[in-house]
């Protein structure tokens, strides 16, 4: 049923793409993926269904997708457009002896290593709009760059749930906006850590408050932000 379902999600969201009239920001956009490739493509949760619409035919990725809730309407979808699914579950390092943890961290190392980006989600389920330690460590045990990414659309419908879920609309216009690489060095302590933690925060709030302001929007995620960095 899943499978069933994620596959007309596909169809709906090639449906969005041919209807909407799609920029990119900054306009040298898939120049610069090119020759950062393969990358880690990071963004928030609530973008999981837009994503998809920044891929191009010829692009190379792999996604993390939860092996439960809606993680296999997820994973169909992706298939449709030619992303792998690596089901398992990100987050703390911590914790990724957890729900396939490990099995994630080990299947994305070997993505990147053998020529795919991998996209993944920087906050964690029910945490929104906080970025774990896992995606910094992905990107100091592989050595590649981390990339922030936003794909929105002028008319879109978004949920009232814990991650804002946006689901674009046809008949407007979108965007597909990124930030400036985050990297991470090999030998990163827990303090250099944390502050490419910290920095991926704040290049995903700015990539998504650009893209929300060039279709003429408000980014509806931006009040989940915690009291404390918004401060």
């Amino acid at each position: 049923m899943q499978t069933a379902v994620g596959r007309l999600l596909a169809g709906y969201l090639r449906l969005v793409k041919r209807t909407n009239r799609f920029t990119v920001d900054p306009p040298d956009l898939f120049a610069r993926l090119d020759a950062e490739a393969p990358y880690i493509c990071a963004l928030w949760h609530g973008q999981h269904f837009m994503i998809p619409l920044g891929k191009r035919p010829q692009d190379r990725y792999a996604v993390l997708i939860s092996r439960h809730g809606d993680g296999g309407i997820n994973a169909a979808a992706c298939e449709s457009f030619g992303i792998r699914p690596i089901r398992a579950s990100g987050g703390q390092p911590s914790k990724m002896h957890k729900r396939g943890g490990v099995y994630g961290l080990r299947e994305m190392l070997r993505a990147l290593a053998g020529g795919d980006s991998v996209t993944l989600t920087a906050d964690v389920p029910k945490t929104a709009r906080v970025a774990g330690l896992g995606i910094v460590t992905l990107a100091r045990l592989s050595g590649r760059p981390i990339i922030p990414a936003a794909v929105v659309t002028s008319r879109r419908l978004t949920l009232a749930n814990w991650d804002r879920t946006s689901i674009g609309l046809p008949f407007g216009r979108g965007v597909v906006a990124v930030g400036e690489p985050i990297r991470v060095a090999a030998d990163a302590d827990a303090g250099a850590l944390e502050a490419a933690r910290a920095r991926l925060e704040r290049a995903l709030d700015d990539v998504h408050a650009r893209a929300y302001a060039l279709v003429g929007g408000h980014d509806p995620g931006a009040a989940l932000r915690p009291q404390e960095r918004a401060a």
